[in-house]
């Protein structure tokens, strides 16, 4: 759920859309403002996701948001070809360049995080700061073959047809509860047409790739990019909350308390925003 009080403060800063050819797919950016640029980077989550946000940083920087490969605008020439972090890194770079605003800072959330951990091991030279909030590095986990048994179940309940019973696997084990009511609200019922083609790439071609994706600790350490790992405040005991202080550890830097849970950039995007500010100055 959006933070309305949080959009309607937001400065009104109008958003541009862009449409960038890749090597098997068409990305959609959008771009807003002026300033140093920060790119806001999800997967699943595309562009909308990011808007509370990306207006609130607007004011003084150029906030670039995009759709992941697959994703609502960003159409893949063939709609089976799986979503791998290196191909999400590589579409990024292709944006930066393109967008040619040197070095960038780059926060990216949950699949987004590894997606900007994959850029700084493939393009070091295009990011000089990297948010990792929450990114599900299962394979840092010392269970990770259960998680990864847990994760297959999910997927195979989503092949099988049982929309809610995959989702129900998948909030269980990312030890995330939601009231009944919030559950049907969001899962249940008549889905929308859109919504339900991203979740079912999501779920089919995104989301075994991403949480198995092992990152290359020493490629990290050694790149010249700063990277923070951020973890939500309201996060604790949730599975992103593991892989997150196990990325941190490998790479020797105290996690950051970000405001909210995993989604903290949505709902309480007025005060993700001052957290990340309060980041970005400590260059």
């Amino acid at each position: 759920m959006i933070n309305d009080e949080a959009v309607r403060t937001a400065p009104a800063t109008p958003a541009t859309s862009h449409t960038l050819a890749v090597p098997g797919a068409r990305l959609h950016y959008e771009l807003r403002g002026q300033g140093p640029l920060v790119a806001l980077v999800g997967a699943p989550m595309d562009a909308r996701s990011f808007e509370p946000l990306a207006e609130l940083l607007a004011d003084d920087h150029t906030v670039l948001t995009t759709d992941p490969r697959g994703i609502y605008r960003s159409a893949l020439d063939d709609p089976e070809q799986d979503s791998t972090p290196e191909l999400r890194a590589d579409d990024l770079s292709r944006i930066l360049a393109h967008v040619g605003a040197g070095s960038a800072t780059v926060l990216g959330s949950s699949g987004g995080a590894i997606t900007a951990l994959a850029l700084v091991q493939r393009h070091p030279e295009q990011v000089h700061t990297v948010v990792a909030h929450e990114p599900p590095v299962d394979e840092l986990l010392d269970d990770r073959d259960e998680v990864h048994a847990q994760t297959e179940e999910v997927i195979a309940a989503y092949r099988a047809g049982d929309v809610t019973g995959a989702w129900r696997k998948f909030l269980a084990q990312a030890n995330i509860f939601l009231p009944d009511e919030v559950f049907e609200q969001m899962f249940g019922g008549e889905r929308d047409p859109q919504r339900a083609a991203d979740e079912r790439f999501w779920f089919l071609r995104e989301l075994r790739g991403t949480t198995r994706w092992q990152p290359d600790i020493a490629a990290l350490r050694a790149a010249p990019t700063r990277i923070v790992v951020g973890i939500g405040d309201e996060s604790a005991g949730q599975s992103c909350d593991r892989t997150s202080r196990a990325l941190a550890r490998l790479l020797d830097v105290e996690p950051t308390a970000f405001p909210g849970g995993h989604t903290g950039f949505v709902e309480q995007a007025a005060a993700f925003e001052g957290r990340l500010r309060t980041v970005l100055g400590r260059q």
